[in-house]
């Protein structure tokens, strides 16, 4: 979704290559970008026969929806209050981070959800190209860090957001079990709610996966969670 003045644009942008386009600008907003980054970002594969002039003319499109400056080299330009999203994920996860080193798990919550939620959506579905993927990466990165930390915090702050514990480290597991943190997350979350046997059946499944695909065993990390729940 994008948005400018209480309006939504989307619909606005000069097509597929439009969103495209208006996608890598946001996303490099903070530096002129050069003609030729451009070309490769919309066309990675196979450019039109007269691409200095197909971009002229999506440009040319683009700058009656939004504002840009620059010709040869091309900057989007957006309010000093702008909310992008990307920077809210990537900012939420400094602070979550900044806040968790000081052990201030209240301070942890909001921004590491953010974070969370942000990276939980699809970056430019159905696009593939090399920035699309480094981007796709990046937030995959972000979002299984904003899983710890808000299944951490959520442990430590208890009461109704051990749901929410519960909630990230399943998703946690769900979507890296090779990552042993949120199998660690789940047995202490279990164990604090007396569910000492789901708690080692969680452990027996991580020892189980990597013993069976890595011929290797649970980290000390995750042993000595082990030997908590075992008493």
């Amino acid at each position: 979704m994008a948005e400018i003045d209480g309006s939504r644009i989307e619909n606005a942008l000069p097509g597929r290559q439009g969103r495209v386009l208006f996608a890598f600008l946001v996303a490099n907003r903070l530096r002129p970008a050069a003609r030729d980054e451009l070309i490769d970002a919309i066309w990675p594969d196979s450019p039109p026969a007269n691409v200095e002039s197909a971009l002229s003319a999506l440009l040319s499109k683009l700058r009656r929806v939004v504002e840009l400056e620059g010709r040869r080299e091309v900057r989007l330009l957006l309010a000093d209050d702008a909310w992008v999203d990307l920077e809210a994920a990537t900012d939420g996860l400094h602070r979550a981070e900044s806040a968790a080193a000081r052990e201030a798990w209240e301070e942890v919550w909001g921004p590491a959800r953010v974070a969370q939620h942000v990276t939980a959506r699809p970056f430019l579905p159905g696009e593939d190209a090399p920035w699309v993927r480094e981007i796709r990466n990046r937030l995959e990165g972000v979002y299984l860090r904003a899983l710890e930390l808000v299944a951490q915090a959520c442990l430590h702050i208890g009461g109704s957001e051990l749901d929410t514990a519960e909630r990230a480290a399943r998703a946690l597991v769900a979507k890296a079990p090779y990552r042993e943190s949120g199998y660690r997350f789940l047995m202490e979350l279990l164990d604090r709610r007396h569910n000492r046997a789901e708690a080692l059946r969680v452990y027996e499944q991580l020892r189980g996966l990597l013993r069976d695909e890595l011929g290797t065993g649970p980290s000390p990390a995750t042993q000595d969670v082990y030997r908590r729940v075992l008493g």
